[in-house]
């Protein structure tokens, strides 16, 4: 098992300095940098003329290093992640991307590890309430419930539940994750109550996008396995429909759902990655917008290079599990080992 894992972490590395690559180039290619933006803002806030802003921009450029060739500012950058753990320097928020990154990102993990566990827990009980009640009222409506949740777009609901929120039930403190009293306090249950106050629409959102597709799958595999011969059979043994379904048929109908895992965090964080921007929440999302907005390459890159991470090492993790309950699907070297 440890040199299946080792293996998988082995292929995982060309895969995400060619993940790295693309994405710095697809940053790069269009017209304009970091430079641009501070010409027009003095132009438009300072009152400065274009031939002081140009040069001042011009001046910017080259002491930061956006005057090179994208390939060299490539090899800068990855070099320093590399050999020196450095993502390099946000040149909007004027400190280390590290640090923008630390600020963001573990609460942008937390909420979407959130969302899956309650997405897996509610999608797999919606799955399988709907599979041994087939055809009736209770699958019809457990199937538009994940029809809506697969159809309808998240940022949709962000925006609907933004106006329910604004004009009618006055509430103006959506764009933070606590109240203006609990900004600086320390932890408390009242200070959990106030963050669950404002990250609720959130968790909905990408929850309700997450289990739909757990569901669908769930009842489908549910089906197909509890008309299996060996489902027969242990019913003829005289087993309780209970067991046979907790016992014998949802454990083999779980494997699809186990695979699925490797795609579903960044799913999940592509589900609150749109949600947030619509709340403009201090999250991962509303970063990488702004960052695109302003050309501050280095914070877009690292974001979208820790978003390609998460990818593979979901598949990683999947694999694993996968391995752990069937070792046929190990590698030839990890399953001789």
């Amino acid at each position: 098992m440890f040199r299946f894992l080792l293996v998988r972490i082995a292929s995982a590395i060309p895969v995400l300095l060619v993940l790295s690559v693309v994405t710095f180039a697809i940053i790069q290619a269009p017209p304009g940098d970091y430079s641009d933006y501070i010409r027009s803002q003095m132009i438009n806030q300072g009152g400065a003329s274009f031939e002081e802003a140009d040069a001042q921009a011009q001046a910017y450029k080259v002491a930061n290093g956006l005057d090179k060739p994208m390939v060299v500012q490539y090899v800068n950058w990855i070099t320093g992640i590399v050999t020196r753990g450095d993502f390099g320097h946000s040149l909007f928020y004027n400190k280390p991307v590290s640090e923008v990154v630390g600020e963001r990102l573990p609460r942008t993990l937390a909420l979407a590890l959130v969302c899956h566990i309650l997405a897996s827990i509610i999608g797999i009980t919606f799955g399988i309430l709907a599979a041994t009640r087939q055809y009736t009222w209770v699958d019809t409506l457990l199937s538009g419930i994940s029809f809506l949740g697969m159809t309808v777009p998240r940022f949709l609901m962000a925006l609907i539940i933004v106006y329910i929120l604004v004009f009618h039930f006055n509430v103006t403190e959506i764009n933070s994750f606590h109240s203006a009293k609990y900004g600086g306090a320390p932890w408390s249950w009242d200070k959990f109550v106030d963050l669950l106050k404002h990250v609720w629409p959130v968790i909905a959102i990408a929850t309700f996008g997450g289990l739909a597709y757990n569901m669908r799958v769930m009842r489908g595999n549910l089906l197909d396995t509890l008309n299996a011969q060996y489902v027969e059979t242990a019913r003829a043994k005289g087993l309780s429909e209970r067991a046979v379904i907790m016992r014998h048929a949802v454990p083999n109908a779980l494997h699809p759902l186990v695979m699925y895992q490797g795609v579903v965090l960044p799913y999940m964080l592509t589900g609150e990655i749109e949600t947030a921007i619509i709340f403009a929440l201090p999250t991962v999302g509303p970063a990488i917008v702004g960052s695109m907005w302003v050309g501050d390459v280095y914070v877009t890159a690292t974001f979208m290079l820790v978003l390609s991470a998460t990818l593979i090492v979901g598949n990683i993790i999947a694999d694993m599990l996968l391995a752990l309950l069937d070792p046929r699907v190990r590698l030839g070297g990890g399953a001789r080992a």
